[in-house]
């Protein structure tokens, strides 16, 4: 079983930044992919970034490419989600998720951070 849990959501003004942590415990090893997703309100929950465990290989989604950072601490059993130039646009709950690098589907999720961009 894996846990995950958010924090470093919070308010920003437009162009600010804020670093999201992920924090994960139970059986977390080298075979899974963490990824970091946003529902916004009364929109589909898209995601923004992946990386893998062990190898360290990113994925961006072009809507966050060369703003949004995504690496991770092994030691720590932490992702971090490095946000910056943020938008209004960018408001949402933002959601941490693990999957098995050898499944295509995410099964394990956080609880969310609200992420608020002022203009």
């Amino acid at each position: 079983q894996v846990q995950l849990v958010e924090s470093g959501g919070g308010l920003v003004q437009a162009g600010g930044s804020l670093r999201l942590s992920c924090a994960a415990s139970g059986r977390i090893f080298g075979s899974y992919v963490m990824g970091w997703f946003r529902q916004a309100p009364g929109k589909e929950r898209v995601s923004l970034a992946a990386i893998g465990w062990s190898s360290g290989s990113t994925y961006y989604a072009d809507s966050v490419k060369g703003r949004f950072t995504i690496s991770r601490d092994n030691a720590k059993n932490t992702v971090y989600l490095q946000m910056n130039s943020l938008k209004p646009e960018d408001t949402a709950v933002y959601y941490c998720a693990a999957r098995r690098d050898s499944s295509a589907t995410y099964g394990y999720w956080g609880q969310g951070t609200q992420v608020t961009v002022s203009s």
